[in-house]
């Protein structure tokens, strides 16, 4: 008896606990915190704890095929798709560590599975699959933590929640899974029976679409109208007419009129306006915002800029959990901002770090608020130092920018005396403003032009010192012909903006905006970057210059699809119901039940639909697999041709964009044709040069550096246009007809 009692507690202390993080990078820091340092195959194990890993998704919905033989054949007849209930398969590549973790799971001596995805939506559905897949029931519980720093780490394992807290978070991620499921795979059905072309379509991505063909057809219907500016000169300085409804005169003969009753004429001041004025700092960055300044100031994709974020998030641990849609820290944050501090106290950083130092960290509503943090805070420092050198010369950016808002927070508003001056001649008014800095406040942490300003407030021009009742003899007189401008195009920064706040850029009922602007907008932090990439992936949107265009394919495609896809105001309804289940407050099966239905209205509506879709970027060439004409395209990173049959997928190489410069006009080349025989041809002057004898002319002006930079870049673009191609797999498995 007592050695039997000796056995059981024995096995009860060899009881392990098994930590299931999402990715390699992380699990192996946790296992570091947790002294387990045994690796095996796909885990790392030591005497309380073994540590796994997903690789992203390992577990995830069936494709269509797995349902009924009948979708093994994309036709018409069989669509609706809209199986009883939802599989569950292992993804493809992923067998092998899914087989480990499973192994891992099963282990009788583990006793408690320990949830330590990614802190958010998508994260628990990464984890509740692969249980799930893995047929495992074992008590659980949940990590959730916003930084991997070994500090971060430390305290979530000793505040572990448990893991039914976060079951309707599961619920949530679930129905959007499936509703993605069965809306974005029967439309795409749908579209691509029906008109035999690889389209697609989708709640995000086709409001997206439709927000860039619906600028560019206001660009296309725009019609510039002629106004008039009216500026005086006088000895010190200049100023502008200002009428009742501002400084814009409709009527040229109008313009032309005051003009010469101006001339030779003087100005009486009238009033004179001096106000100390105050700038504060920008608030703390979330993702949306942070991917739209690297944009701006640097040309980087949302995409590039995510993928830099998870570096310094997961390998550098020099910044917080990236997918964020909070600018607001939390009350618990604050204490530990002292040592945040610390850390970035290199560099540049240094005096603006000592400046914060010296007269104390100052907190306010403007960064904290427990209130304006949901999942996760803002993006900030942690509390690991870096050598910065260390850091490539994109990751630097990134890191410098969240760094710079983080201090901008803490220093001083930017102080400055701003100047009104007033005067007449006659009836007639003219006005001018000026500007002298006081104090730079939190504006000492940036450069010109990398900080955006308000309105008002760029004009740095000091004003001479005058009084009312001066008067000012007019020099010269100008009369400035302007025209109105159609709107901008979408640049990927104002297009994440569009995303996020749709109400402002589309029109919408006030009661539509205000569920737009409580939900978001479209998409989400986590989602807006692919999208924007599926979108030049599927060749319905390309770049000129900083701009996005819609192609042909995408402005078609918008015509095609159903009217309710392409409004903002459905995914904003989306994420308002999936917050409610989130939250406990509204049934997940009432929410499966109505896409369902939803679905196949949609296909329906696609069915009867009288449109065509033509193919009108035709070359004439014939593919080599199937021998129907190719298409050219214009792909994010150079000119593709590829088959327009939807079954075929074959696809070659152009031209490549790249950042070589023409020696002649300096604008951009374009790197075509293949091995010995590539050349660099200018797209916007007559130069054309053999790649070879280029690249030796200017051998010695670019320097080893830049030479490394370059090759690396294009082979990371030829690994880009070998692979990565979105739909390829789904439309490779159709059968040709």
């Amino acid at each position: 008896m007592i050695e039997q009692d000796t056995t059981k507690r024995s096995t009860l202390n060899m009881a392990k606990k098994l930590v299931l993080a999402e990715k390699p990078s992380v699990a192996r820091d946790i296992a570091r915190v947790l002294k387990c340092s045994k690796k095996g195959n796909g885990y790392i194990e030591g005497n309380d704890y073994i540590v796994t890993w997903a690789l992203g998704h390992l577990v995830g919905l069936a494709d269509p095929e797995a349902y009924d033989d009948r979708y093994k054949t994309w036709s018409m007849e069989s669509l609706p798709m809209l199986p009883k209930q939802m599989k569950l398969v292992v993804l493809k590549g992923a067998g092998k560590q899914f087989n480990s973790v499973k192994e891992q799971m099963q282990r009788k001596d583990v006793d408690e599975i320990i949830i330590a995805t990614d802190a958010g939506r998508e994260g628990e559905l990464v984890a509740r699959w692969i249980i799930e897949k893995a047929k495992v029931n074992k008590p659980m519980k949940r990590l959730w933590i916003s930084s991997v720093t070994d500090k971060a780490i430390l305290e979530g394992f000793k505040n572990l929640k448990p893991a039914k807290d976060y079951h309707n978070l599961y619920e949530a991620a679930v129905c959007r899974a499936e509703g993605d499921w069965l809306v974005g795979l029967n439309v795409t059905r749908a579209l691509t029976c029906k008109y035999n072309a690889q389209l697609s379509a989708g709640r995000v991505q086709s409001a997206a679409l439709a927000m860039i063909v619906t600028r560019e057809e206001e660009i296309k219907n725009f019609k510039a109208e002629d106004y008039f500016n009216i500026k005086v000169k006088t000895p010190s300085f200049s100023l502008m007419w200002q009428g009742t409804k501002g400084p814009n005169i409709w009527n040229e003969e109008e313009a032309k009129k005051l003009k010469n009753q101006l001339e030779g004429k003087s100005l009486q001041i009238v009033k004179v306006d001096e106000k100390d004025k105050k700038a504060y700092a920008p608030g703390l960055y979330d993702l949306t915002e942070l991917q739209r300044d690297a944009n701006r100031l640097y040309g980087m994709s949302p995409k590039e800029t995510l993928n830099i974020m998870q570096r310094l998030y997961e390998n550098y641990k020099v910044l917080t959990y990236p997918r964020t849609d909070s600018k607001y820290i939390s009350q618990d944050i604050v204490p530990t901002l002292k040592d945040r501090l610390q850390a970035v106290n290199v560099g540049n950083f240094r005096p603006a770090v000592q400046a914060v130092l010296k007269n104390g960290i100052k907190t306010g509503k403007h960064f904290v608020d427990n209130n304006k943090v949901s999942d996760h805070h803002a993006i900030i420092p942690t509390e690991e130092s870096i050598m910065l050198s260390k850091l490539s010369n994109d990751e630097r950016k990134i890191y410098e920018l969240v760094v710079k808002r983080f201090l901008s927070v803490m220093l001083p508003p930017c102080e400055y005396k701003q100047t009104t001056i007033e005067a007449k001649s006659g009836e007639e008014t003219f006005v001018t403003k000026g500007q002298v800095m006081i104090n730079q406040g939190f504006k000492i942490v940036y450069e010109k032009g990398e900080e955006e300003t308000e309105e008002g407030e760029s004009d740095n021009t000091r004003l001479p010192e005058v009084k009312v009742g001066d008067s000012l003899k007019i020099v010269n007189v100008e009369c400035n012909k302007l025209q109105t401008k159609p709107p901008a195009r979408f640049s990927e920064a104002t297009l994440l903006s569009a995303m996020e706040s749709p109400h402002k850029y589309v029109k919408v009922s006030k009661e539509a905006a205000k569920t737009l602007g409580e939900t978001g907008g479209i998409g989400t932090v986590a989602t807006r970057a692919d999208i924007i990439e599926k979108l030049y992936n599927m060749f319905y949107i390309e770049k000129s210059g900083n701009s996005i265009v819609p192609t042909s394919k995408g402005k078609q495609l918008i015509d095609l699809v159903p009217e309710e896809l392409k409004t903002p105001l459905l995914t904003a309804k989306w994420e308002r119901e999936l917050e409610l289940i989130s939250k406990g407050k509204q049934n997940p099966k009432d929410f499966i039940t109505r896409m369902r239905k939803y679905s196949g209205e949609l296909v329906d509506t696609v069915k009867e639909s009288t449109d065509k879709f033509k193919h009108d970027n035709i070359v004439g060439k014939r593919c080599p697999d199937c021998g129907k004409s190719l298409l050219e395209v214009k792909g994010k990173h150079g000119k593709l041709y590829v088959c327009q049959d939807r079954a075929c997928g074959y696809r070659e190489n152009v031209s490549k964009f790249t950042n070589a410069r023409c020696p002649e006009c300096h604008k951009k080349l374009e790197l075509r044709g293949q091995g010995d025989g590539q050349i660099y041809v200018c797209t916007t002057c007559t130069f054309r040069e053999k790649a070879s004898t280029f690249n030796n002319r200017f051998k010695d002006k670019q320097g080893k550096g830049d030479k490394k930079s370059v090759q690396k870049y294009l082979k990371q673009q030829q690994k880009e246009d070998e692979g990565n191609f979105a739909f390829a797999d789904l439309f490779a498995n159709l059968n040709k007809k």
